[in-house]
């Protein structure tokens, strides 16, 4: 029990006081039984405010202290920082809000307003009589991570950790690094190929022993909390000899006779059935094992290769999984109906491998029309997935800088080039490109007559005149959604209302997770261009080295604890658990100290009150209540 309780209301320069009588406050608590002393002041949170609580603590011995002022998240750690200094236990600290539950709120009744604030200072000091000295939960945190995913972002990730002297884990499920950015014909601001871009991830991602990169990975178990995460993979084989030549390796490609559609260029080229990737990495070649007929002309086959089974163990993981292309619904702008209606990103290939001329399905391309907001800003999908304006932007400057005079028709329902990208939508205009505004309920509709494909449109700028836009090619600009991976419901990261995956608040936490230790980076969070994919995955870094460089972590001791005495083993706290944080070993019920979060679900439910949370204990909460019913 604790006896000699302080209490410091809060003026807050007039944002309490204008309504809520302080002076009156410090008054009804002054003489409770454990109080000792109760003051007011205009800042609490201020130097003057805090040194005379430090005073206080040591001066008249006090053993618990209550602050009635702002809210907690704005200053609680101020206040305990400040008890600490002075030598008392920072977690013997109540801080209640009467600012914003108060005097914000009641601002037309003061009395209650007043009124409303002794109860709940008087509720915070039955609390903290009953409190106890808690410390912060520390966590050794080895310096290793893991990484999952493979393209820039992921890339970025490990890069950064390394430099930093940490040990990663760098997962990818494909053949080789570099994601989707490699398929981008041409990137802005900077004007390099995708694959300029991850071959100067690869070149640096080299220099670095301490990254281990694991290929054609799937990931089949994962598990764990903050500080000790652990990820089962299965490394699927090449199926090529170990330490062949480039030489070997280019030589065996040639006499592969085996040609398939190469899913890297959306089919537009074929490639082998041993194949490697350019400015890839690992600089080996796979075989593809679905086409391959085994006759291993090709001379550095090895069909003897095992599945690899490799367990992996970092304090953290950053999941950098990455986004897809939304794919159009048969019919859908007559998108699968007519050959020459494709998506924006078989678009770039097309750019990519054409020489000399722009050609599709054998066919010339001189006139071409964007459709944009195709799978964005929908029914289906309602946000904007903002990369692709300017995306569709740069791709038409990119056809017209490599093939010259094309014409091209821009059908939009928004042109949405935020950030610096203005000048690509100007540089559009100057180029002669047309645009043409459409109404979202009422949109473009693609029909074919002849050889050509007509867009029928009704022209907002021009007010709602009916259009027909022969051409030659018509591109959708589809937006991203994420893309699944099974280690999401392996560690129960939650999801955004849009399918992607959550921060825990966009400003103050904008690349971590619910679960704690696991950190998200580039467009598995939200669409994002290849700037902001690489800003965020540096931004993740940073995160996870405050933990991996200083070696350990400090958790809020607010957790849950089980008395054993009462614990019968029912297990209906498991059961009811949403971090996973609990279970049963001999009989009686175990906290994972690394995963509980805290939120009091088990406690709420146990038959025989076994769990408590500590700083929220049955008794405190009892307390509190009998102290409101003499309200």
């Amino acid at each position: 029990m604790r006896e000699r309780v302080g209490v410091y209301v809060c003026h807050c320069g007039g944002n309490i006081s204008d309504y809520v009588d302080v002076k009156k406050v410090v008054e009804a608590v002054k003489d409770l039984p454990n109080v000792a002393v109760a003051r007011d002041f205009i800042f609490m949170c201020s130097d003057a405010g805090q040194d005379l609580i430090k005073e206080d603590i040591k001066n008249l011995n006090l053993d618990g202290v209550v602050v009635a002022s702002c809210s907690p998240h704005l200053h609680e750690k101020t206040f305990r920082d400040a008890a600490a200094l002075a030598g008392l236990n920072p977690y013997l600290v109540e801080h209640v809000c009467i600012r914003e539950h108060c005097s914000w709120v009641h601002s037309d009744d003061p009395e209650a307003a007043t009124q409303k604030a002794i109860w709940i200072v008087k509720s915070a000091i039955a609390k903290v009589s009953l409190a106890d000295e808690l410390q912060p939960i520390r966590l050794e945190m080895k310096p290793e991570a893991i990484v999952v995913g493979g393209g820039i972002a992921g890339m970025r990730c490990a890069i950064d950790l390394a430099k930093a002297g940490i040990k990663v884990h760098l997962i990818e499920k494909k053949p080789f690094l570099g994601g989707r950015a490699a398929q981008i014909f041409k990137l802005y601001p900077s004007g390099k190929t995708g694959s300029d871009l991850v071959k100067e991830l690869v070149d640096e991602l080299k220099r670095y022993p301490n990254i281990h990169v694991y290929t054609n990975a799937e990931i089949v178990e994962a598990s764990g909390a903050l500080g000790d995460f652990k990820v089962k993979i299965v490394v699927k084989p090449r199926y090529v000899k170990e330490g062949v030549s480039k030489e070997e390796i280019r030589r065996a490609v040639e006499c592969c006779p085996v040609e398939v559609l190469d899913e890297f260029n959306y089919g537009l080229t074929n490639r082998k059935a041993i194949y490697v990737r350019e400015s890839s990495y690992p600089e080996e070649a796979v075989i593809d094992m679905d086409h391959c007929i085994k006759c291993n002309e090709c001379g550095i086959a090895d069909f003897e290769q095992k599945e690899e089974t490799y367990e992996l163990r970092g304090s953290m993981i950053i999941l950098a999984t990455g986004a897809k292309p939304y794919e159009p619904k048969e019919g859908e702008f007559s998108y699968g109906i007519y050959d020459h209606v494709i998506t924006l990103p078989v678009f770039d290939r097309l750019l990519a491998v054409c020489d000399g001329k722009l050609e599709y399905e054998g066919k010339e391309i001189k006139d071409i029309a964007f459709i944009y907001c195709v799978g964005s800003r929908t029914e289906e999908h309602e946000y904007c997935s903002r990369y692709c304006c300017v995306a569709t932007l740069n791709a038409a400057l990119g056809a017209l800088e490599k093939f010259g005079k094309l014409r091209v028709y821009h059908i939009y329902r928004d042109i949405r080039a935020y950030g610096k990208y203005e000048t690509y939508y100007e540089k559009v205009g100057e180029e002669g490109m047309l645009f043409i505004k459409y109404d979202p309920e009422d949109p473009p509709v693609v029909e074919r007559k002849g050889d050509k494909l007509i867009v029928k449109v009704r022209d907002l700028l021009t007010g709602g005149e009916e259009l027909e836009v022969p051409v030659d090619l018509v591109v959708l600009s589809v937006g991203m959604v994420v893309e699944e991976a099974e280690i999401f419901n392996m560690l129960r990261v939650p999801f955004s209302r849009d399918g992607f995956l959550q921060e825990v608040h966009p400003k103050l936490k904008p690349v971590e997770t619910a679960i704690g230790g696991v950190l998200i980076a580039g467009t598995c969070q939200f669409p994002k261009d290849t700037v902001e994919t690489t800003a965020s995955a540096s931004a993740a870094v940073g995160r996870a080295e405050t933990y991996l460089v200083k070696g350990y972590a400090e958790l809020e001791p607010f957790i849950a604890e089980v008395d054993p005495e009462k614990c019968d083993g029912c297990s209906v706290c498991v059961e009811e658990c949403p971090a996973g944080a609990i279970r049963i070993e001999n009989g009686k019920a175990v906290i994972n100290e690394a995963l509980c979060k805290g939120c009091g679900a088990c406690g709420a439910l146990c038959p025989t009150e076994a769990i408590n949370l500590k700083g929220y204990k049955y008794e405190q909460f009892r307390a509190m209540i009998d102290i409101l019913k003499e309200a």
